[in-house]
């Protein structure tokens, strides 16, 4: 943009440099400020520059020779009606926002000249009156003047003798105190105070070098032996270790007042003050402090070059205080104790910063308070881990097979009461740290907040992996509880692998969302820890975390229960000849053997997991539920004599096994007494399939087999909901003996029903309180 000699300085507003010229232009009051005023315009309105090409009709508007024929002319030519039209509305507003900028300069400089008129007719007002005021004013200064010049001419005589009387009278008290000193010296010594008589003594001294050999040389040698008295004294009270340590202090200051010398004592007075700070490391009383700083207050007078000795004196001294506060969180202090001594600390520490502020002991207090309230939350939480894993691991130390009744679900309850109580009564313990309005607590607040947030995060998944240890699923987890050593990794108890399971559901359902709630109403704020950190508690990811090892120790507790199960299953059923069985008599002993560690898992399950067991009765009209004695297999079977059809319907069962219903046996473990019980059994009857499979039959042994199944369906359908899926695998093992058996001959149904009753019975005679 071009600038003219006329034109606006830099800063000023473009709109109001724009009005200026523009109304310049109007008036011509400038020509240079016309042109500058084109060259102020916008450069859709400004006039070219004289080097600059020739400028287009339209833009030559503001200029001296704008031509309207021509301007409308070209505009026309150029533009559209709608153009035209909004040219017009343009054009009409700026012409309004013209006359309004015109009019209300006008009115600002209306209002200045009325203001300025005003004024000068308030000076003429004003200026009237004031030249005689100003003479009479200063007449009366003269006569003033006039006056004091009298009186001080006829006092000055007076005045010159009174001055001389008052240095006499001086001279005189100051003679009398001389005469009087060796007096005063005594009477000080008697009463030991000392303090005044090297203050009496040092303000008589410079007479006594000045007039000490004529008429009060007496006086100075009486006034001398005094001060010899008072040095001897003073040098005791120093020397004496029943003397506290200010008042030897204070006497170091006597001596060196009177030019004793002192330096030589140095090394020894900070030996004794380094002593007595050692007797006072473990008193925090304000008194001790007030002497403390006292001394190092006087030493500081005394001796200005121990400075630095003084200031290590003080970090040792508090440094001891606060370790010996780091030695008692090995105990459990509670949250209230542990802060009144952190309080007492730091109220100390500003007492002897007021003295020695280079030491720097708030800064190095607050630090070390950080660090120690840190450690306290972190043990606090290690505590509660350590007694979690107690109550889990006595309750199970001492125990046996034979668990009494209800003690598994005292056991749980516990444990459950441990888990959610111990984390609440923790909240309300580190809510003391917050609820408080002492200068430490706000310095920390934001991050004691923080660090509980991080100490339950951090508490919950430690405590994940001391469950994963416990259930003998990992080893080697680091900072574990001694209370683990009496647990063996190999031979970890199946119920206790149960317990995790449901305490995992109850921290993640119950124990997370009352943590959660208690930390957003209390322990809400914070923001010390950096954002690229994520937040400190994330209660969803600690609910995914549980979520997940409650599903593996609850298959972690079926794998075991099953993997137990049948390993006596396989001993037992490997032990007979089954291509040389004898005819069944009765059931046999591996189906007892099933039925007793079942009923172990049963007693376990009712009192740890929710639901009770109950029975779903399905239909038979699925096909793989068809009871024995509608099977077509066994009336097929039931023709002894012709083990010709009974093999061509062995051949018949595997075709209608290609068009039977499918069924699903193994559906998602869920948490209740019915599904784990029923997955167990599964489970277990899969594994004897298997071990069926690898056996070869003779005829009686399938019968033993098919004896052994049909009672195994009456004693189980109490204990299961799935029925229909228990008796399809029954009806799997009895095929697979079918399958391995060189004469598949079945047992006719009266004998059938004769054994099963008969074993049924003698059960309910050793169990009279079975139903």
């Amino acid at each position: 943009m071009a600038t003219a000699s006329g034109a606006p300085p830099p800063a000023m507003d473009e709109k109001a440099r724009r009005t200026r010229d523009l109304l310049a232009s109007f008036y011509n009051t400038d020509p240079s400020a016309a042109s500058a005023a084109g060259a102020a315009a916008p450069a859709s309105l400004a006039r070219p520059s004289p080097t600059a090409a020739p400028a287009s009709p339209l833009d030559s508007i503001n200029s001296t020779s704008f031509d309207p024929e021509i301007y409308m002319n070209v505009l026309v030519q150029q533009s559209n009606l709608e153009g035209l039209l909004q040219r017009h509305v343009k054009m009409a507003a700026e012409i309004k926002n013209l006359d309004t900028d015109l009019q209300m300069l006008v009115y600002e400089n209306y209002n200045k000249f009325i203001s300025a008129t005003d004024t000068i007719k308030r000076m003429k007002t004003n200026i009237v009156g004031m030249e005689a005021g100003m003479e009479q004013l200063l007449s009366k200064i003269t006569s003033v003047q006039s006056k004091s010049d009298t009186v001080n001419t006829s006092l000055f005589d007076k005045r010159e003798n009174i001055e001389k009387l008052h240095r006499t009278r001086n001279l005189l008290r100051k003679v009398q105190f001389i005469y009087d000193l060796p007096t005063r010296l005594n009477k000080c010594i008697k009463t030991e105070a000392y303090a005044d008589a090297v203050r009496f003594f040092t303000g008589a001294k410079p007479i006594f070098e000045a007039y000490g050999d004529t008429s009060f040389q007496d006086c100075k040698k009486a006034s001398e032996e005094a001060m010899d008295l008072v040095i001897q004294h003073l040098q005791a009270k120093l020397y004496s270790d029943s003397e506290p340590i200010e008042e030897r202090a204070e006497a170091v200051v006597l001596l060196k007042q009177l030019n004793f010398p002192v330096d030589n004592l140095k090394s020894n007075l900070l030996e004794k003050l380094e002593d007595c700070l050692l007797n006072l490391q473990n008193e925090s009383t304000q008194a001790s402090i007030g002497d403390i700083s006292k001394t190092f207050r006087a030493y500081l007078i005394i001796f200005p070059d121990s400075e630095r000795r003084l200031i290590e004196l003080a970090q040792a001294l508090f440094s001891n205080r606060y370790e010996t506060v780091r030695e008692s969180l090995k105990k459990r202090i509670p949250s209230t104790d542990l802060l009144a001594m952190l309080r007492s600390l730091w109220e100390d520490a500003s007492a002897i910063d007021e003295v020695i502020p280079e030491a720097a002991l708030p800064a190095f207090s607050l630090e070390t308070t950080r660090d120690i309230i840190r450690q306290h939350i972190a043990t606090a939480f290690l505590h509660l881990q350590s007694e979690i894993s107690g109550a889990l691991v006595r309750t199970h130390s001492t125990s046996n097979e034979k668990l009494e009744e209800s003690q598994l679900q005292t056991a749980m309850d516990t444990s459950k009461i441990k888990v959610s109580q111990g984390c609440i009564d923790l909240l309300q313990e580190f809510h003391n740290l917050i609820d408080g309005n002492t200068e430490l607590l706000v310095k920390l607040r934001d991050l004691i907040i923080d660090w509980v947030q991080e100490g339950f995060q951090d508490f919950f998944q430690k405590l994940d992996g001391h469950f994963h240890v416990l259930s003998g699923r990992s080893k080697g987890f680091p900072q574990e509880s001694s209370a683990l050593d009496s647990v063996q990794i190999d031979k970890v108890p199946t119920v206790l692998v149960l317990m995790l399971a449901q305490l995992c559901v109850y921290i993640e359902q119950t124990t997370i969302p009352k943590v959660t709630e208690e930390l957003a109403s209390s322990f809400s704020g914070g923001g010390a820890r950096s954002y690229e950190y994520g937040p400190p508690f994330v209660p969803g990811e600690i609910c995914r975390l549980y979520r997940s090892s409650g599903e593996k120790f609850l298959h972690h507790y079926i794998n075991m229960k099953t993997q137990k199960i049948s390993k006596l299953l396989n001993k037992r059923f490997t032990t007979p000849v089954w291509i040389k069985h004898k005819e069944p008599r009765e059931v046999n002993m591996f189906v007892d053997l099933l039925l007793l560690e079942f009923n172990g898992v049963v007693s376990e399950v009712k009192q740890i997991l929710p639901g009770q067991i109950r029975r779903h009765r399905h239909s038979d009209s699925t096909g793989s539920t068809t009871s024995s004695r509608s099977n077509p297999m066994r009336e097929d079977m039931l023709n002894r004599s012709n083990t010709h059809r009974a093999r061509s319907q062995f051949l018949e069962n595997h075709l209608a096994k290609l068009f039977e219903q499918k069924m699903e046996i193994f559906t998602k473990v869920e948490y209740t007494q019915e599904s784990v019980i029923s997955t167990v059994l599964k489970l277990c009857l899969k594994s004897l399939q298997e071990f069926v499979r690898l056996q070869t039959f003779n005829r009686s042994g399938f019968q033993q087999i098919q004896l052994d199944m049909e009672f195994l369906k009456s004693s189980l359908k109490e204990f299961v909901d799935d029925e229909a899926a228990i008796s399809f695998l029954l009806k799997e093992v009895n095929n697979a003996a079918h399958e391995r058996c060189l004469d598949p001959i079945p047992l006719e149904p009266p004998i059938l029903d004769k054994l099963t009753n008969a074993k049924l019975a003698k059960i309910k005679e050793q169990n009279p309180n079975m139903q």
